[in-house]
């Protein structure tokens, strides 16, 4: 390196480096949508939608059904906590329903299909035997068991039809017998109608619709052709006809359609004071407790109605939100359907979100008089034992198909656990049994 005249070496100087343009901001509200949507794709987004948005809807159900129900348990010389105790012991066994159903693996659920299918069928021609079933509010679709309690077999019939339907439909895709038109109809359109007939001999023609939807979603699933599908509604939709026209009692529902009075000898009373009880609430409504539609006014307040409730006492925010966590429930079965390979699950998540929406679309339908009135209880949230107990077998029925996607399966075992011993090994050195547990997972 040569010298300077001083002897000492140059000084280099250092070259500047080109600026390094900075990152653009990002807008925030792209910021969040990407946020959003990455939390969105995770493995685990359907497991913890059907898990939260069910026990929400659980839980928010009971405040309201305890609300709801008080002055009509007063009316009948009961105590105010009287449907509240029913309904709360109704949905803790329906919370160990749904963590038995949720533990469960699929073939237990498939091998228990045709046993459920047959009690169904057994307990619904037992309703029609007299001295046995027991008629309520004109339906005779009860058995008592003791006491002040009563079961409705039709209600077990949804989760027969599902667990056997879906069963089905996976063994004969199996053997690919699915494009043949009989093979996809018979026995299941058969076995539907027979289901239907017991049903409609007790004249409940609410849960006959359910029916008929989880029906329709199964062929839907299958790939069923359009003229088939066509077909099959064209007979279901003529058989209903026949049934509404021949009776007083549905053909006056149907007039009741967007009534906004009583009507002459106040046919549409229910469905009105279920208008008014919206239209007083407001956005956040009169206050939990506050309702006066539940003072008489409305009838079945704490069953059919209880959305309407809800809309007078949590407002309009309170009854969105009941929608935002349908609809959660409804986007996370459908995505557990859409996202397995295995036909049994397809076909059961299919048919179990199928059953929640077409219900809560129905009787919130009903409520905001957009559908003649049907009688079936909104799903997780009306008071009715019999109702509640085989949907949180159902939800347990999709809670096990989220755990046992792959990507979540694989998710739930890195998890770490909060409490307990850490990665770390024990005293004597050896690796913690979470940590062997993970390595084999």
């Amino acid at each position: 390196m040569p010298s300077s005249r001083t002897g000492r070496p140059p000084v280099q100087r250092l070259t500047r480096r080109p600026p390094v343009p900075r990152p653009s901001r990002e807008n925030p509200v792209r910021r969040l949508h990407t946020r959003a949507r990455r939390a969105w794709d995770r493995p685990l987004t359907a497991y913890y939608l059907i898990l939260g948005g069910s026990l929400l809807i659980t839980v928010l159900g009971l405040v309201m059904v305890y609300s709801a129900s008080q002055i009509t348990a007063l009316q009948k010389s009961l105590p105010g906590t009287f449907f509240f105790r029913k309904q709360f012991l109704a949905a803790s066994i329906g919370a160990l329903l749904l963590l038995v159903a949720s533990r469960m693996p699929v073939k237990l659920h498939r091998a228990l299909a045709y046993p459920i299918l047959a009690g169904c069928v057994f307990l619904m021609a037992l309703v029609q035997v007299p001295g046995i079933g027991q008629s309520i509010n004109g339906n005779q679709n009860w058995i008592a068991v003791g006491g002040s309690f009563q079961i409705q077999p039709s209600e077990f019939g949804k989760l027969a039809l599902v667990l056997w339907g879906a069963d089905l439909l996976a063994r004969k895709e199996d053997k690919r017998l699915l494009t043949q038109w009989k093979h996809m109809l018979v026995p299941l359109v058969p076995v539907a109608f027979v289901l239907l007939g017991l049903i409609m001999l007790g004249g409940d023609m609410g849960t006959a619709i359910i029916l008929t939807a989880i029906l329709f979603g199964l062929l839907w699933l299958a790939g069923a052709p359009t003229r088939l599908f066509v077909g099959v509604l064209s007979v279901a939709g003529l058989i209903g006809f026949v049934l509404i026209r021949t009776s007083e009692n549905r053909m006056a529902r149907l007039a009741c359609i967007g009534a906004t009075e009583p009507g002459q000898g106040d046919t549409c009373w229910q469905a009105v004071h279920g208008i008014y009880a919206l239209a007083s609430g407001g956005i956040f409504g009169s206050g939990l407790g506050a309702s006066v539609e539940k003072w008489g006014q409305l009838p079945e307040a704490h069953t059919d109605f209880i959305f309407a409730v809800t809309g007078e006492e949590l407002g309009l925010a309170g009854t969105l939100s009941v929608l935002a966590l349908f609809a959660a429930l409804g986007y996370a079965g459908i995505r557990v359907a859409g996202g397995t390979e295995d036909p049994f699950v397809r076909y059961a998540a299919g048919g179990v979100t199928t059953w929640i929406t077409a219900q809560a679309v129905i009787n919130i339908g009903a409520v905001l008089g957009l559908l003649p009135i049907a009688g079936v209880p909104l799903p997780l949230f009306s008071y009715g034992g019999s109702a509640l107990l085989p949907t949180m077998f159902a939800i347990g029925l999709l809670i096990a198909f989220a755990r046992d996607e792959p990507a979540a399966r694989a998710a739930l075992a890195m998890r770490q656990p909060r409490f307990g011993r850490k990665r770390g090994g024990g005293p004597s050195g050896r690796p913690g049994r979470w940590n062997t547990m993970r390595r084999r997972a």
